[in-house]
């Protein structure tokens, strides 16, 4: 019994320090703040800014949660052992294993500690080279990004897709919304690079293909990011289509553009012009402040031009020909069900990613 009391002890050591570099006892002021602005009426008034603070509150409260009920848990365990006789050891063996476990999926938390890393996420997918070979892997990618948030209990949402003419996509832009989106989608930023027999040729000849993936923290209201108007130039264009009656035959697409970067974000989903504005604006920051994070600046102003996430970063190979494995080149972590991964099981790859600091 008494090693069973020493090994909660440690645990509710370590339970402490991890409540002690979460701010629990922050975030506990800031839960009670929002529920009882959230209790008057008035505040949805403005809907937008309720929705934020609501989603905002229910994130915080399941942190705070299962913080709590693990440290009480683990301090009432201790005070039963201490209650009970030696013929009860093995029943709080099996007790003591399961807190032991549930510590071990909790503080993964600790390892997002970046000033985004509790934002929600957004994923931009890029055909590279390797022609419609790269247009189907590219769409295979957006199938695995919404398997694994599915997995992930987080709601997805696609706000920008280009469908190429034989198969696949040329463009794909999803928001992904849940605790940490854009802490654990971090890792996947970069080139994604696929080797296979290609289906699309006669010859069935081995086919190496790229696709760029963009992971951008999603930048809730304009205000978060401060830019000048004169930075920003915005064109409207007739939305392209493949007819009959999805056409739009009004000047409703929006390509807005950063000028001292020349990064630039073109939205046509909507047939409402002022819709597509806010959403490509939206996206803009989003890319600007993932931008800002690479460069390690300061300040929007002092950005240099460059595209994120480069051509140049091939961050993971994914091989189904002549052998089958997923390989991260930064971690080394690999993976030989490539199968698995592509249903969205890429948990391992984010985990080696933060692991490593």
């Amino acid at each position: 019994m008494q090693s069973l009391i020493k090994q909660l002890n440690d645990l509710l050591k370590q339970i402490d320090v991890a409540l002690l570099r979460l701010n629990i006892v922050e975030k506990q002021k800031t839960i009670a703040e929002l529920t009882e602005q959230l209790s008057h009426s008035e505040v949805w008034n403005n809907p937008n800014e309720a929705m934020k603070n609501n989603i905002q509150l229910a994130s915080l409260s399941k942190t705070v949660d299962q913080w709590v009920t693990l440290r009480t848990q683990t301090a009432d365990i201790i005070d039963l052992i201490k209650l009970s006789d030696d013929s009860l050891t093995g029943e709080f063996e099996n007790e003591v294993d399961a807190l032991k476990k549930d510590f071990e999926k909790l503080k993964k938390d600790l390892l997002f500690h970046g000033q985004y890393d509790k934002k929600n996420a957004i994923i931009r997918l890029s055909a590279g080279v390797g022609g419609t070979d790269a247009q189907d892997w590219t769409e295979m990618l957006e199938r695995m990004y919404l398997r694994w948030a599915e997995r992930s209990n987080m709601k997805t949402s696609i706000i920008e897709r280009s469908s190429a003419d034989e198969a696949g996509i040329k463009s794909s832009t999803i928001e992904v919304d849940g605790p940490f989106a854009y802490g654990k989608l971090q890792s996947e930023n970069g080139v994604h690079r696929l080797v296979r027999l290609s289906p699309f040729n006669s010859d069935n000849l081995r086919q190496t293909s790229f696709a760029l993936v963009e992971i951008l923290p999603q930048i809730d209201t304009p205000q978060e990011i401060h830019i000048d108007d004169k930075d920003l130039r915005i064109d409207v264009y007739r939305s392209s289509g493949h007819g009959g009656q999805s056409v739009n035959t009004t000047d409703s697409a929006v390509r807005v553009t950063h000028v001292p970067t020349g990064i630039a974000v073109a939205i046509q989903n909507e047939r409402s012009q002022l819709q597509n504005r806010e959403t490509a604006i939206r996206i803009l920051l989003s890319k600007l402040t993932q931008l800002q994070l690479e460069q390690h600046i300061s300040s929007i102003k002092d950005l240099r031009a460059g595209e994120s996430a480069n051509w140049g970063s091939q961050i993971r190979s994914y091989v189904l020909h002549p052998y089958t494995k997923v390989k991260d080149t930064r971690t080394k972590y690999e993976e030989q069900d490539v199968q698995a991964v592509l249903d969205g099981k890429i948990d391992g790859f984010i985990d080696a990613y933060l692991e490593r600091g």
